[in-house]
C-alpha cells in the first residue's frame, strides 16, 4: 500500500484549476533537490536550514541496526516499559506510529503534575518505574516541559536505587544544550539532523527511537516512506501531494481555510493529531493559514458542512468507488503511515508557497513561552476572577463577557463574539487521564455554535495550534478550562513545582492571546472540584 488521494466536487474543481501552474513551477522537483527559494527571498535563509526531511528515510537507515540493538538489550534486562518525554512534532509522530502499530508506548506531553506522577509510577499492566526507559526528545535542548521532566525522572530512578544513565535515553539536535549535560551525564544520546524542523521530524531520530525502542518495526515504516518518494518528486498532475496541496490551500479568494480531518475505517490511529500540528505551525501565521480541525465520523461539522471548512477523510481505500458517491465534495486519502509523512510533508510545504509564507518558521510560538517566563520568575497572585459560580472561578479577557454572572452566561457571551468565518478553540490545561471526557465538550460547543471547534490539551497545544491561534486569522475565540488540584509534584533544581508550571503557561498564553497585538477574546474556567464540575460544564455548554 503506497497512497492514494482522490478529490470530487467542488474541490475537484480546484485541484484541476490549480495544477498547471503547480507542476509547471516545478515545485516538487524543486523540493526534491533542496531549492531553498521557491518560498521567496524573505523565507530563503530559513528554508536553506530546514529542508533536511527530504532526505530523511536515507539519512535515518544507519539508526536502525542501532535502535534495534538497545531495545533488545534493555528488553534483555527486564526493561521493557517506554516513556517519550517531549513535546509537539517530537512526540506527535512516535504517538501515531506506536498506536498504528498496536505497540505501547507512554507519552508524556504534558506538565499536569497527575500525569507526570502516573508517567513515573506505571501500573500493573505495563509495568513500574523498575520497567522502564525515559526517551526525552528535544530539537533545542532546552524544552521546558521536557527538561522537567527529565529532572522528575532523574530523581524518582534515584529514589528507587537505580542509575539514570541506565535508563534515560536522549534525542536532540548535535551541539544542543541537552546533547551536552547528557554526554556528561553518561546518557545514551541520538542526535538527529539538525536541518530538519519538529514538525517535519517524523521520519528521523525523533521519531524512530521512542518507536523503536516500544517495539515499531521501524525499518518497515521506512521502507513505506520510501516507496513514496519518487511519487511526490515528479512534476506531474498525478503526483499526490501536488494533488492534496491544491486540495488543502487551492481555491484563492474563495479558499476554505478549515481543514477536517476524519478518520473513517482508516487503520492509521491518531494520524489527524499529527497532521493538525504539521499543517497548523506551518501555515498560521502573517493572518493566513489552514486551520486544521480533527473530527469524529459523527461530528457536527459534517452534517453542517460549513462553506470554508474542507473535509479530508482517512479511509482504507481511497479508490473504492462507492466512497465517491457518499462523500462528494471531501478529499479522500488511504496509504501507509510512512507515505502519509512523505506526501503531508511536502503538500504542507507545497500549500506555504500558494499561500505566500514561509512554511519552516513559527515566529509566534515564542511569545506565550516568554510570558510563561515571566510568571514563573515574578510568581504573582493569581488574578482575582470576575465570579465564582458552583465552584467554577470565571476569568475574562472583557468584562463584558461576565456581565450575566453565570457560566452559562459567559459562554453564551463568548460563542457570540464567534465571526461568521471564526472558530472556537477549547483548550484544557488539565490531567487528561483523569478528565478524559473533557474532548466530548468539543462535539456539543460545535452543534451548539455550527461553526468549526478545535480541542487541545494543553500545554501540548502550544506546540502545535499555538503557533495558528496567534500568527493565523484573527477569527478565533478561546475557552481555556484548568483545573484545581491538591497533586503537585516539585520539579527538580528550580523554583517552581509543576502546578505551578502549567498554570504559569495557561496564565501566560491567555495573556498573549488577549494582548494588544492579539485581542483575542478568552475565557478562564477554573475547575476548582474538577470531576463534579466538568458535569455543570458540559450541561452550561449546551
Amino acid at each position: 500500500m503506497s497512497f492514494a488521494v482522490k478529490v470530487t466536487g467542488r474541490v475537484a474543481s480546484v485541484v484541476h484549476a490549480e495544477l498547471p501552474a503547480l507542476t509547471g513551477s516545478l515545485i516538487a522537483s524543486g523540493i526534491t533537490a533542496g531549492d531553498a527559494s521557491l518560498w521567496g527571498a524573505a523565507a530563503e535563509d530559513e528554508a536553506s536550514r530546514r529542508l533536511g526531511w527530504v532526505g530523511a528515510v536515507s539519512v535515518s537507515r544507519p539508526l536502525v541496526p542501532e535502535i534495534t540493538a538497545l531495545r533488545d538489550e534493555l528488553v534483555a534486562q527486564g526493561v521493557t516499559r517506554v516513556v517519550l518525554a517531549g513535546m509537539g512534532g517530537s512526540s506527535l509522530a512516535p504517538e501515531v506510529i506506536a498506536q498504528s502499530a498496536g505497540v505501547p508506548l507512554v507519552v508524556l506531553d504534558s506538565t499536569s503534575p497527575g500525569q507526570v506522577l502516573a508517567a513515573i509510577d506505571g501500573d500493573s499492566e505495563s509495568g513500574g518505574l523498575e520497567q522502564t526507559v525515559l526517551v526525552v526528545s528535544s530539537k533545542s535542548g532546552s524544552t521546558i516541559e521536557t527538561d522537567s521532566a527529565k529532572r522528575a525522572f532523574e530523581a524518582a530512578f534515584r529514589d528507587v536505587g537505580i542509575d539514570p544513565a541506565q535508563r534515560i535515553v536522549v534525542v536532540t539536535d548535535p551541539g544542543s544544550p541537552l546533547e551536552q549535560s547528557a554526554r556528561a551525564d553518561g546518557y545514551r544520546v541520538f542526535t538527529a539532523d539538525p536541518t530538519v524542523g519538529g514538525r517535519y521530524s517524523a521520519l528521523t531520530a525523533f521519531g524512530l527511537v521512542p518507536a523503536g525502542l516500544a517495539g515499531v518495526d521501524i525499518d518497515d515504516l521506512l521502507d513505506e516512506a520510501d516507496a513514496t518518494l519518487l511519487e511526490v518528486a515528479i512534476d506531474a498532475p498525478e503526483n499526490p501531494a501536488l494533488v492534496l496541496a491544491a486540495a488543502i490551500a487551492g481555491g484563492g479568494a474563495g479558499r476554505r481555510d478549515k481543514l477536517g480531518l476524519v478518520t473513517d475505517g482508516s487503520h492509521l490511529i491518531g494520524l489527524p493529531d499529527w497532521i493538525e500540528q504539521l499543517v497548523a505551525e506551518s501555515t498560521g501565521k502573517d493572518g493566513t493559514g489552514i486551520l486544521p480541525v480533527v473530527l469524529l465520523p459523527v461530528s457536527p461539522e459534517l452534517e453542517a458542512k460549513p462553506d470554508d471548512l474542507q473535509i479530508v477523510r482517512f479511509v482504507d481505500d481511497a479508490d473504492a468507488f462507492h466512497l465517491f458517491e457518499r462523500h462528494t465534495d471531501e478529499v479522500l486519502v488511504s496509504g501507509s503511515l510512512g507515505a502519509q509523512f512523505v506526501v503531508w510533508e511536502y503538500a504542507t510545504a507545497i500549500a506555504g508557497r500558494m499561500l505566500g509564507i514561509d512554511p519552516f518558521d513559527q515566529p509566534d510560538v515564542e511569545s506565550a513561552k516568554e510570558a510563561t517566563r515571566g510568571l514563573l520568575e515574578a510568581q504573582p497572585e493569581p488574578t482575582a476572577p470576575a465570579f465564582v459560580a458552583d465552584g467554577v472561578e470565571v476569568r475574562v479577557s472583557d468584562p463584558a463577557l461576565a456581565e450575566s454572572g453565570t457560566v452559562a452566561g459567559v459562554l453564551a457571551a463568548l460563542w457570540s463574539r464567534v465571526p461568521a468565518d471564526g472558530y472556537v478553540s477549547l483548550q484544557a490545561y488539565v490531567n487528561r487521564l483523569e478528565l478524559a471526557q473533557l474532548s466530548g465538550l468539543r462535539e456539543l460547543v460545535a452543534a451548539e455554535i455550527g461553526r468549526p471547534t478545535t480541542f487541545g490539551w494543553g500545554p501540548r497545544f502550544l506546540h502545535s495550534t499555538g503557533q495558528y491561534h496567534k500568527g493565523g486569522p484573527a477569527t478565533g475565540v478561546f475557552l481555556q478550562i484548568i483545573e484545581r488540584t491538591d497533586v503537585d509534584l516539585e520539579i527538580p533544581g528550580r523554583p517552581f513545582t509543576f502546578g505551578q508550571l502549567i498554570q504559569a503557561q495557561a496564565a501566560g498564553d491567555a495573556s498573549v492571546l488577549a494582548g494588544a497585538a492579539h485581542g483575542r477574546p478568552v475565557v478562564t474556567l477554573t475547575l476548582t472540584d474538577p470531576q463534579v464540575e466538568v458535569l455543570s460544564l458540559f450541561e452550561a455548554a449546551q
